[in-house]
Protein backbone atom coordinates (compact mmCIF):
# COMPACT_ATOMS: atom_id res chain seq x y z
CA UNK A 1 0.00 0.00 0.00
CA UNK A 2 1.11 3.26 -1.02
CA UNK A 3 1.32 6.63 1.38
CA UNK A 4 0.66 10.04 0.49
CA UNK A 5 0.83 13.44 2.04
CA UNK A 6 -2.32 14.53 0.82
CA UNK A 7 -5.12 12.10 -1.85
CA UNK A 8 -7.37 14.69 -3.72
CA UNK A 9 -10.61 12.83 -4.98
CA UNK A 10 -11.92 14.83 -8.28
CA UNK A 11 -10.26 16.07 -10.67
CA UNK A 12 -12.43 19.57 -11.07
CA UNK A 13 -11.91 21.79 -8.05
CA UNK A 14 -9.71 19.18 -6.75
CA UNK A 15 -6.71 20.00 -9.41
CA UNK A 16 -6.47 23.42 -7.60
CA UNK A 17 -5.33 21.66 -4.65
CA UNK A 18 -3.24 18.88 -6.27
CA UNK A 19 -1.13 21.86 -7.90
CA UNK A 20 -0.47 23.73 -5.04
CA UNK A 21 0.50 20.55 -3.12
CA UNK A 22 2.97 19.29 -5.69
CA UNK A 23 4.48 22.83 -5.90
CA UNK A 24 5.03 22.49 -1.98
CA UNK A 25 6.95 18.96 -2.67
CA UNK A 26 4.44 17.10 -1.67
CA UNK A 27 3.65 13.34 -2.28
CA UNK A 28 0.19 13.23 -3.86
CA UNK A 29 -1.77 10.79 -5.51
CA UNK A 30 -5.42 12.01 -7.49
CA UNK A 31 -8.10 9.51 -7.65
CA UNK A 32 -10.59 10.47 -10.44
CA UNK A 33 -12.64 8.17 -12.22
CA UNK A 34 -12.60 10.60 -15.48
CA UNK A 35 -13.21 12.14 -17.66
CA UNK A 36 -11.21 14.63 -16.51
CA UNK A 37 -12.17 18.20 -15.63
CA UNK A 38 -15.31 17.56 -13.18
CA UNK A 39 -18.74 18.23 -13.17
CA UNK A 40 -17.94 21.69 -14.66
CA UNK A 41 -16.32 21.02 -17.75
CA UNK A 42 -18.10 17.88 -18.47
CA UNK A 43 -21.74 18.20 -17.83
CA UNK A 44 -22.35 21.58 -16.00
CA UNK A 45 -21.67 24.95 -16.89
CA UNK A 46 -19.02 25.30 -19.86
CA UNK A 47 -20.88 22.41 -22.09
CA UNK A 48 -24.14 24.18 -21.27
CA UNK A 49 -23.80 27.64 -21.45
CA UNK A 50 -21.71 27.36 -24.80
CA UNK A 51 -25.41 25.70 -26.46
CA UNK A 52 -27.13 28.62 -24.00
CA UNK A 53 -25.25 31.63 -25.63
CA UNK A 54 -26.76 29.81 -29.04
CA UNK A 55 -30.21 30.11 -27.97
CA UNK A 56 -29.83 33.78 -26.48
CA UNK A 57 -28.90 35.07 -30.10
CA UNK A 58 -32.10 33.39 -31.40
CA UNK A 59 -34.28 35.06 -29.10
CA UNK A 60 -32.62 38.02 -29.49
CA UNK A 61 -33.61 38.21 -32.95
CA UNK A 62 -36.60 36.89 -32.29
CA UNK A 63 -37.23 40.02 -29.84
CA UNK A 64 -35.55 42.73 -32.15
CA UNK A 65 -39.02 43.77 -33.77
CA UNK A 66 -39.49 46.01 -30.71
CA UNK A 67 -36.95 47.61 -31.63
CA UNK A 68 -38.66 48.00 -35.03
CA UNK A 69 -35.88 45.52 -36.39
CA UNK A 70 -37.69 42.52 -38.38
CA UNK A 71 -35.47 39.35 -38.61
CA UNK A 72 -35.97 36.28 -39.90
CA UNK A 73 -34.34 32.90 -38.77
CA UNK A 74 -33.95 30.54 -41.92
CA UNK A 75 -32.51 27.63 -39.62
CA UNK A 76 -31.16 26.42 -36.43
CA UNK A 77 -28.38 23.91 -37.03
CA UNK A 78 -28.59 22.22 -33.72
CA UNK A 79 -26.08 19.31 -34.60
CA UNK A 80 -23.57 21.90 -35.62
CA UNK A 81 -24.59 23.69 -32.23
CA UNK A 82 -23.86 20.77 -30.54
CA UNK A 83 -20.76 19.13 -31.69
CA UNK A 84 -19.48 22.98 -31.44
CA UNK A 85 -20.08 22.53 -27.70
CA UNK A 86 -18.46 18.42 -27.21
CA UNK A 87 -15.06 19.44 -29.67
CA UNK A 88 -14.51 22.29 -27.42
CA UNK A 89 -14.60 19.88 -24.26
CA UNK A 90 -13.04 16.75 -25.71
CA UNK A 91 -10.37 19.28 -26.34
CA UNK A 92 -10.51 20.74 -22.82
CA UNK A 93 -10.90 17.13 -21.07
CA UNK A 94 -7.40 16.17 -23.31
CA UNK A 95 -5.61 19.27 -22.00
CA UNK A 96 -6.40 18.46 -18.22
CA UNK A 97 -5.61 14.95 -18.72
CA UNK A 98 -2.26 15.92 -20.64
CA UNK A 99 -1.26 18.41 -17.82
CA UNK A 100 -1.77 15.36 -14.83
CA UNK A 101 -0.40 12.35 -17.18
CA UNK A 102 3.35 15.03 -17.73
CA UNK A 103 3.15 15.52 -14.08
CA UNK A 104 6.05 14.08 -12.22
CA UNK A 105 4.88 15.14 -8.94
CA UNK A 106 1.27 13.28 -9.16
CA UNK A 107 0.04 10.03 -9.16
CA UNK A 108 -3.18 9.35 -11.07
CA UNK A 109 -5.49 6.62 -10.15
CA UNK A 110 -7.96 6.55 -12.24
CA UNK A 111 -11.10 4.72 -11.51
CA UNK A 112 -13.87 5.09 -8.90
CA UNK A 113 -11.98 5.55 -5.16
CA UNK A 114 -13.60 4.60 -2.12
CA UNK A 115 -13.18 4.38 1.72
CA UNK A 116 -11.69 1.39 2.84
CA UNK A 117 -10.78 2.04 6.16
CA UNK A 118 -9.87 5.28 8.30
CA UNK A 119 -7.84 7.43 5.85
CA UNK A 120 -7.02 4.49 3.42
CA UNK A 121 -9.14 4.49 -0.14
CA UNK A 122 -9.04 1.56 -2.60
CA UNK A 123 -9.27 2.44 -6.44
CA UNK A 124 -9.45 -0.83 -8.49
CA UNK A 125 -8.20 -3.48 -6.36
CA UNK A 126 -5.24 -1.12 -5.05
CA UNK A 127 -4.82 0.59 -1.70
CA UNK A 128 -3.67 3.84 -1.02
CA UNK A 129 -3.67 6.22 2.37
CA UNK A 130 -3.38 9.38 2.91
CA UNK A 131 -2.09 11.79 5.52
CA UNK A 132 -4.74 14.36 4.92
CA UNK A 133 -7.50 13.60 2.28
CA UNK A 134 -9.57 15.97 0.14
CA UNK A 135 -12.81 15.50 -0.76
CA UNK A 136 -14.18 17.04 -4.77
CA UNK A 137 -16.02 14.16 -5.82
CA UNK A 138 -18.90 16.41 -7.23
CA UNK A 139 -22.29 15.50 -7.67
CA UNK A 140 -24.61 13.88 -10.33
CA UNK A 141 -28.57 13.72 -10.70
CA UNK A 142 -31.16 13.15 -8.40
CA UNK A 143 -34.09 11.02 -9.85
CA UNK A 144 -37.30 11.05 -7.41
CA UNK A 145 -39.00 7.40 -7.21
CA UNK A 146 -41.37 8.61 -9.93
CA UNK A 147 -44.03 6.19 -10.43
CA UNK A 148 -43.28 4.55 -14.21
CA UNK A 149 -40.02 6.62 -14.56
CA UNK A 150 -37.86 3.43 -14.65
CA UNK A 151 -39.73 2.37 -17.75
CA UNK A 152 -39.36 5.38 -20.12
CA UNK A 153 -35.74 6.80 -21.22
CA UNK A 154 -35.55 9.81 -19.51
CA UNK A 155 -32.84 12.70 -19.89
CA UNK A 156 -31.15 14.67 -17.48
CA UNK A 157 -28.77 17.36 -17.95
CA UNK A 158 -26.07 15.79 -18.77
CA UNK A 159 -27.97 12.97 -21.45
CA UNK A 160 -29.19 15.81 -23.32
CA UNK A 161 -26.12 17.20 -24.17
CA UNK A 162 -25.17 14.00 -25.96
CA UNK A 163 -28.23 14.74 -28.40
CA UNK A 164 -27.61 14.87 -32.14
CA UNK A 165 -31.54 16.23 -33.19
CA UNK A 166 -33.59 18.31 -31.11
CA UNK A 167 -36.61 16.53 -29.69
CA UNK A 168 -39.91 17.72 -31.54
CA UNK A 169 -41.34 18.34 -27.95
CA UNK A 170 -40.58 17.88 -24.65
CA UNK A 171 -41.26 17.61 -20.92
CA UNK A 172 -39.32 19.09 -18.19
CA UNK A 173 -39.96 17.81 -14.43
CA UNK A 174 -38.51 20.20 -12.01
CA UNK A 175 -38.39 24.09 -11.83
CA UNK A 176 -35.04 25.03 -10.87
CA UNK A 177 -32.14 27.16 -12.35
CA UNK A 178 -31.11 23.72 -14.97
CA UNK A 179 -35.20 23.13 -15.74
CA UNK A 180 -35.07 26.94 -16.87
CA UNK A 181 -31.45 26.95 -18.69
CA UNK A 182 -32.73 24.18 -20.63
CA UNK A 183 -35.93 24.73 -21.44
CA UNK A 184 -34.98 28.08 -22.49
CA UNK A 185 -32.35 26.43 -24.89
CA UNK A 186 -34.81 23.76 -26.19
CA UNK A 187 -37.35 26.12 -26.82
CA UNK A 188 -35.02 28.41 -29.03
CA UNK A 189 -34.03 25.25 -30.80
CA UNK A 190 -37.48 24.49 -32.32
CA UNK A 191 -38.86 22.51 -29.28
CA UNK A 192 -42.63 22.61 -27.80
CA UNK A 193 -41.04 22.76 -24.01
CA UNK A 194 -43.46 22.36 -21.15
CA UNK A 195 -41.64 22.72 -17.23
CA UNK A 196 -44.05 21.35 -14.74
CA UNK A 197 -42.97 22.70 -11.50
CA UNK A 198 -44.03 20.94 -7.64
CA UNK A 199 -43.76 24.29 -5.86
CA UNK A 200 -45.64 27.54 -6.39
CA UNK A 201 -43.04 29.02 -8.03
CA UNK A 202 -39.73 28.54 -10.50
CA UNK A 203 -36.04 28.55 -8.84
CA UNK A 204 -37.28 29.05 -5.10
CA UNK A 205 -34.07 30.37 -4.19
CA UNK A 206 -34.57 33.23 -5.85
CA UNK A 207 -36.70 36.57 -5.18
CA UNK A 208 -41.00 35.51 -5.55
CA UNK A 209 -40.64 38.76 -7.61
CA UNK A 210 -38.16 37.51 -10.02
CA UNK A 211 -39.63 34.09 -10.60
CA UNK A 212 -42.62 35.69 -11.08
CA UNK A 213 -41.04 37.50 -13.67
CA UNK A 214 -39.24 34.45 -14.74
CA UNK A 215 -42.20 32.52 -15.47
CA UNK A 216 -44.40 35.40 -17.07
CA UNK A 217 -41.67 35.69 -19.72
CA UNK A 218 -40.61 31.73 -20.17
CA UNK A 219 -44.67 31.20 -20.34
CA UNK A 220 -44.46 33.35 -24.07
CA UNK A 221 -42.45 30.70 -25.44
CA UNK A 222 -42.88 27.56 -23.42
CA UNK A 223 -45.73 26.00 -21.43
CA UNK A 224 -45.25 26.17 -17.55
CA UNK A 225 -46.66 24.61 -15.23
CA UNK A 226 -46.02 25.28 -11.28
CA UNK A 227 -47.94 23.61 -7.93
CA UNK A 228 -47.63 20.46 -10.54
CA UNK A 229 -47.06 17.32 -8.84
CA UNK A 230 -45.98 14.58 -11.00
CA UNK A 231 -47.51 11.37 -10.54
CA UNK A 232 -46.72 8.94 -13.31
CA UNK A 233 -44.61 9.00 -16.03
CA UNK A 234 -45.46 6.17 -18.78
CA UNK A 235 -44.92 5.21 -22.60
CA UNK A 236 -47.58 6.78 -25.11
CA UNK A 237 -49.82 4.47 -26.26
CA UNK A 238 -48.24 4.26 -29.90
CA UNK A 239 -44.57 3.48 -28.39
CA UNK A 240 -43.17 7.08 -29.45
CA UNK A 241 -43.84 9.32 -26.98
CA UNK A 242 -44.09 9.89 -22.95
CA UNK A 243 -46.87 10.94 -21.26
CA UNK A 244 -46.58 12.54 -17.86
CA UNK A 245 -49.74 13.24 -15.50
CA UNK A 246 -49.47 16.17 -12.51
CA UNK A 247 -51.48 16.98 -10.41
CA UNK A 248 -52.53 20.65 -9.61
CA UNK A 249 -51.85 21.11 -5.58
CA UNK A 250 -54.70 23.98 -6.02
CA UNK A 251 -57.51 22.28 -7.85
CA UNK A 252 -56.62 19.00 -7.21
CA UNK A 253 -56.78 17.92 -10.99
CA UNK A 254 -54.60 15.52 -12.51
CA UNK A 255 -54.06 16.59 -16.15
CA UNK A 256 -51.85 14.63 -18.55
CA UNK A 257 -49.22 16.38 -20.60
CA UNK A 258 -47.63 14.36 -23.95
CA UNK A 259 -44.68 14.63 -25.10
CA UNK A 260 -41.76 12.91 -27.54
CA UNK A 261 -38.64 13.09 -24.59
CA UNK A 262 -38.88 13.74 -20.62
CA UNK A 263 -36.13 15.45 -19.08
CA UNK A 264 -35.77 15.02 -15.52
CA UNK A 265 -34.11 18.11 -13.53
CA UNK A 266 -35.17 18.23 -10.23
CA UNK A 267 -31.51 18.64 -8.41
CA UNK A 268 -28.94 17.20 -7.76
CA UNK A 269 -27.30 14.70 -5.42
CA UNK A 270 -23.77 14.24 -3.26
CA UNK A 271 -21.86 11.25 -4.60
CA UNK A 272 -20.65 10.80 -1.32
CA UNK A 273 -22.22 7.37 -1.24
CA UNK A 274 -20.20 6.27 -4.02
CA UNK A 275 -17.12 6.90 -1.79
CA UNK A 276 -18.61 4.48 1.30
CA UNK A 277 -17.27 7.79 3.68
CA UNK A 278 -18.97 5.75 6.61
CA UNK A 279 -15.85 3.60 6.45
CA UNK A 280 -13.89 6.43 7.84
CA UNK A 281 -15.93 8.12 10.18
CA UNK A 282 -17.27 11.14 7.88
CA UNK A 283 -20.89 12.27 8.78
CA UNK A 284 -23.47 13.29 6.40
CA UNK A 285 -26.60 15.87 6.80
CA UNK A 286 -29.68 14.49 5.81
CA UNK A 287 -29.52 15.29 2.03
CA UNK A 288 -26.69 13.09 1.72
CA UNK A 289 -23.80 15.88 1.95
CA UNK A 290 -20.89 15.70 3.44
CA UNK A 291 -20.76 17.49 6.73
CA UNK A 292 -18.01 20.38 7.25
CA UNK A 293 -16.98 22.82 9.48
CA UNK A 294 -16.27 26.46 9.00
CA UNK A 295 -12.95 25.54 7.44
CA UNK A 296 -14.31 22.80 5.42
CA UNK A 297 -12.90 20.16 7.50
CA UNK A 298 -15.29 16.70 7.94
CA UNK A 299 -16.07 15.28 11.17
CA UNK A 300 -13.12 13.38 10.61
CA UNK A 301 -9.80 15.43 11.11
CA UNK A 302 -7.84 15.54 8.32
CA UNK A 303 -10.34 15.27 5.56
CA UNK A 304 -11.83 17.77 3.84
CA UNK A 305 -15.04 17.59 1.36
CA UNK A 306 -15.03 20.83 -0.89
CA UNK A 307 -17.31 21.73 -3.94
CA UNK A 308 -20.85 20.00 -4.19
CA UNK A 309 -19.09 16.79 -2.01
CA UNK A 310 -20.62 19.36 0.87
CA UNK A 311 -23.61 21.22 -1.11
CA UNK A 312 -23.36 24.28 0.65
CA UNK A 313 -23.57 26.13 -2.56
CA UNK A 314 -23.16 24.27 -5.40
CA UNK A 315 -21.63 26.55 -8.18
CA UNK A 316 -17.45 26.48 -9.90
CA UNK A 317 -16.38 29.78 -8.30
CA UNK A 318 -18.08 28.84 -4.93
CA UNK A 319 -15.98 25.39 -5.09
CA UNK A 320 -12.73 26.96 -6.37
CA UNK A 321 -12.78 29.61 -3.47
CA UNK A 322 -13.34 26.35 -1.49
CA UNK A 323 -10.61 24.83 -2.90
CA UNK A 324 -8.30 27.56 -2.51
CA UNK A 325 -9.05 27.72 0.98
CA UNK A 326 -8.39 24.51 2.28
CA UNK A 327 -5.09 24.48 0.49
CA UNK A 328 -4.07 27.60 2.05
CA UNK A 329 -5.12 26.93 5.48
CA UNK A 330 -3.61 23.37 5.47
CA UNK A 331 -0.14 24.15 3.53
CA UNK A 332 0.63 27.34 5.40
CA UNK A 333 -0.89 27.16 8.59
CA UNK A 334 -3.81 29.67 8.24
CA UNK A 335 -7.24 29.75 10.17
CA UNK A 336 -9.45 31.10 7.80
CA UNK A 337 -13.12 30.77 7.73
CA UNK A 338 -14.96 29.98 4.70
CA UNK A 339 -17.48 32.84 3.67
CA UNK A 340 -20.38 32.77 1.83
CA UNK A 341 -21.59 36.65 2.45
CA UNK A 342 -20.31 37.44 -1.05
CA UNK A 343 -20.80 34.57 -2.80
CA UNK A 344 -23.29 35.30 -6.16
CA UNK A 345 -24.34 32.69 -8.57
CA UNK A 346 -26.46 33.86 -12.35
CA UNK A 347 -29.08 31.55 -13.80
CA UNK A 348 -28.55 31.75 -17.86
CA UNK A 349 -32.37 31.50 -18.52
CA UNK A 350 -33.93 34.00 -20.62
CA UNK A 351 -33.97 36.54 -19.02
CA UNK A 352 -30.94 36.48 -16.88
CA UNK A 353 -30.68 36.31 -13.16
CA UNK A 354 -27.75 37.37 -11.02
CA UNK A 355 -27.93 37.49 -7.38
CA UNK A 356 -25.57 37.68 -4.30
CA UNK A 357 -26.64 38.22 -0.23
CA UNK A 358 -29.44 37.48 1.52
CA UNK A 359 -33.09 37.43 0.31
CA UNK A 360 -35.53 40.26 1.55
CA UNK A 361 -37.49 37.19 3.60
CA UNK A 362 -34.21 36.49 5.39
CA UNK A 363 -32.98 39.29 5.49
CA UNK A 364 -35.84 40.64 7.55
CA UNK A 365 -35.81 38.00 9.70
CA UNK A 366 -32.03 39.07 10.83
CA UNK A 367 -32.37 42.80 10.13
CA UNK A 368 -34.26 45.65 9.94
CA UNK A 369 -34.02 46.62 6.01
CA UNK A 370 -34.60 49.22 3.45
CA UNK A 371 -35.37 48.07 0.15
CA UNK A 372 -34.92 49.64 -3.39
CA UNK A 373 -35.37 48.70 -6.79
CA UNK A 374 -34.99 50.04 -10.44
CA UNK A 375 -36.56 49.10 -13.46
CA UNK A 376 -33.86 48.67 -16.61
CA UNK A 377 -36.51 51.30 -18.50
CA UNK A 378 -35.50 53.48 -15.96
CA UNK A 379 -31.93 54.01 -16.42
CA UNK A 380 -31.15 55.54 -20.54
CA UNK A 381 -29.85 52.47 -22.13
CA UNK A 382 -32.02 50.29 -20.63
CA UNK A 383 -34.93 52.45 -22.17
CA UNK A 384 -32.42 52.53 -25.42
CA UNK A 385 -32.86 48.45 -25.33
CA UNK A 386 -36.37 48.85 -24.81
CA UNK A 387 -36.61 46.59 -22.02
CA UNK A 388 -39.67 47.07 -19.96
CA UNK A 389 -39.33 43.33 -17.66
CA UNK A 390 -35.74 44.17 -16.23
CA UNK A 391 -35.28 45.07 -12.59
CA UNK A 392 -33.38 45.55 -10.06
CA UNK A 393 -33.67 45.11 -6.20
CA UNK A 394 -31.36 45.43 -3.60
CA UNK A 395 -32.20 45.01 0.64
CA UNK A 396 -29.77 47.00 2.61
CA UNK A 397 -29.67 47.50 6.31
CA UNK A 398 -31.51 50.32 7.73
CA UNK A 399 -29.23 51.86 9.97
CA UNK A 400 -25.94 51.22 8.18
CA UNK A 401 -26.68 51.33 5.03
CA UNK A 402 -24.82 48.22 4.75
CA UNK A 403 -25.72 46.02 1.43
CA UNK A 404 -27.71 42.35 2.54
CA UNK A 405 -28.89 41.55 -1.13
CA UNK A 406 -28.76 42.27 -4.54
CA UNK A 407 -30.76 40.55 -7.25
CA UNK A 408 -31.16 41.52 -10.86
CA UNK A 409 -33.65 39.92 -13.48
CA UNK A 410 -32.70 41.14 -17.47
CA UNK A 411 -29.99 41.22 -19.80
CA UNK A 412 -26.39 41.24 -18.90
CA UNK A 413 -27.59 40.64 -15.04
CA UNK A 414 -24.28 38.00 -14.45
CA UNK A 415 -22.08 41.01 -15.34
CA UNK A 416 -23.88 43.73 -13.56
CA UNK A 417 -23.73 42.08 -10.39
CA UNK A 418 -19.96 41.60 -10.31
CA UNK A 419 -19.82 45.39 -9.28
CA UNK A 420 -21.94 44.53 -6.08
CA UNK A 421 -20.18 41.74 -5.40
CA UNK A 422 -16.70 43.92 -4.87
CA UNK A 423 -18.62 46.44 -3.11
CA UNK A 424 -19.66 43.43 -0.92
CA UNK A 425 -16.37 41.82 -0.80
CA UNK A 426 -14.81 44.89 0.36
CA UNK A 427 -16.52 47.61 3.21
CA UNK A 428 -19.98 46.36 2.25
CA UNK A 429 -21.47 49.60 1.99
CA UNK A 430 -23.13 51.15 -0.92
CA UNK A 431 -21.46 54.31 -0.68
CA UNK A 432 -18.49 52.08 -2.20
CA UNK A 433 -20.03 52.06 -5.31
CA UNK A 434 -20.57 55.76 -5.69
CA UNK A 435 -17.37 56.32 -5.24
CA UNK A 436 -16.84 54.87 -9.15
CA UNK A 437 -17.82 56.88 -11.69
CA UNK A 438 -20.45 55.30 -13.89
CA UNK A 439 -20.26 55.62 -17.87
CA UNK A 440 -23.30 57.68 -18.91
CA UNK A 441 -25.62 55.98 -20.57
CA UNK A 442 -24.50 52.83 -19.82
CA UNK A 443 -26.61 49.76 -19.08
CA UNK A 444 -24.18 49.74 -14.99
CA UNK A 445 -25.91 52.89 -14.56
CA UNK A 446 -28.68 50.52 -12.97
CA UNK A 447 -26.56 50.02 -9.93
CA UNK A 448 -26.55 52.87 -8.10
CA UNK A 449 -29.75 53.88 -10.27
CA UNK A 450 -31.03 51.28 -7.56
CA UNK A 451 -29.24 52.07 -4.45
CA UNK A 452 -30.37 55.19 -4.83
CA UNK A 453 -34.07 54.18 -4.90
CA UNK A 454 -33.55 52.38 -1.66
CA UNK A 455 -36.84 53.69 1.38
Amino acid sequence: MKNYDFIVVGSGCGLTITDEATDHGLKVALVDKGPMGGTCLNVGCIPSKMIIYAADRVVEAREARKLGVRVRITSVDFRAIMERMRKSVRLDQEHVRTAVMKSKKLDYYEGEGHFVDDLTMEVKGERIRGKRIFLASGSRPFIPPIKGLDGVDYLTNESALKLESAPESLIIIGGGYIAVEFGHFFAAMGTRVTILEMADRLILSEEPEIAERLKMKLSQRMGVFTGSLVQEVRKAADGKGVVVSAKDKAGGQVKEFTAERVMMAVGRRSNADMLKVENTGIELDQRGYIKVDEYLQTSRKGIYAVGDANGQQMFTHVANMEADLVADNVLHGKKQKVDYTAAPHAVFSHPQIASVGLSEEKARANYKVRVGKTGYYDVVYGEAMREKDGFAKVIVEQDSGRILGFHIIGPYAPILIQEVVNAMESKGYGGEIFKGMHIHPALSELIPATLSNVR
